[in-house]
């Protein structure tokens, strides 16, 4: 099938207007890959869309216009695993890494010449970039009245078990943390003692207890620390 020149400029068109607009709300909220990024990415598949469909005319025994969709699919990978950062134990980028796959998605719709789905999965993902946030909000609110179960077990010195108790108490005395329970016995290495102590925490945050645990490390009869998430559960006994 024969399709002028003008089409396959409306479809590159239509692929940079909806990159275009899937890259103004990522633009409006700060993130690393804005406006030009997702229009380029858009533009972009739609481009090696068209060559793939539209390129190799004179040999039609050996063109296959899916391949070089396929291969969109997972190069884009490359370029969302540039805007993934990881801080500690949060990790960002990753709805910014899944837009542009998407817009790559949008890019090779429209390169295609299915606007209709084009301009639906536009609209889609700006709607869960926009209208699903409340929702998520709300979401993080629950999870907040939610507590989460550690399991902090330090090793040490059968002799300095009393010292060791102590120094768990003081690093786990915050405000957020709810100490349940704190037992010892036995290390199947003579002489030592495993300190075993059940937290509950009002918040996820295993940064509290990366602080507890390089805090203790430094005490020259303490073996080893470390902890465990056991479970999430609701906080039902909370007045």
């Amino acid at each position: 099938m024969d399709v002028v020149d003008w089409e396959l400029m409306l479809r590159l068109v239509a692929a940079g207007v909806l990159g275009a607009v899937i890259g103004i709300e990522r633009q409006w909220r700060a993130r690393m890959a804005g406006l030009r990024t997702n229009l380029l990415v858009a533009v972009g598949s739609a481009l090696f869309v068209l060559l793939s469909a539209y390129g190799f005319v004179g040999d039609p025994g050996t063109a296959d216009p899916t391949r070089v969709a396929a291969q969109i699919v997972s190069g884009i990978g490359f370029l969302g695993a540039g805007v993934i950062l990881r801080e500690g134990f949060n990790i960002r980028g990753l709805n910014t890494a899944a837009t542009l796959w998407c817009a790559a998605a949008v890019g090779s719709l429209a390169g295609a010449g299915m606007y209709i789905l084009a301009v639906a999965g536009t609209l889609l993902i700006v709607g869960a970039n926009t209208a699903m946030r409340p929702l998520g909000r709300l979401l993080d609110r629950r999870r907040a009245m939610r507590r989460t179960r550690y399991r902090f077990e330090v090793t040490c010195s059968e002799d300095e078990q009393a010292h060791v108790r102590k120094l768990i108490v003081s690093a786990l005395t915050r405000p957020e943390l709810r100490l349940r329970s704190l037992h010892s016995h036995e290390s199947d290495i003579r002489g030592k003692v495993e300190v075993h102590a059940i937290v509950d925490s009002l918040r996820r945050d295993e940064n509290l207890f990366e602080s507890a645990t390089s805090r203790l490390s430094l005490e020259p009869t303490i073996t080893s620390v470390n902890w465990t998430v056991e479970e999430d559960e609701d906080d039902e006994d909370e007045s």
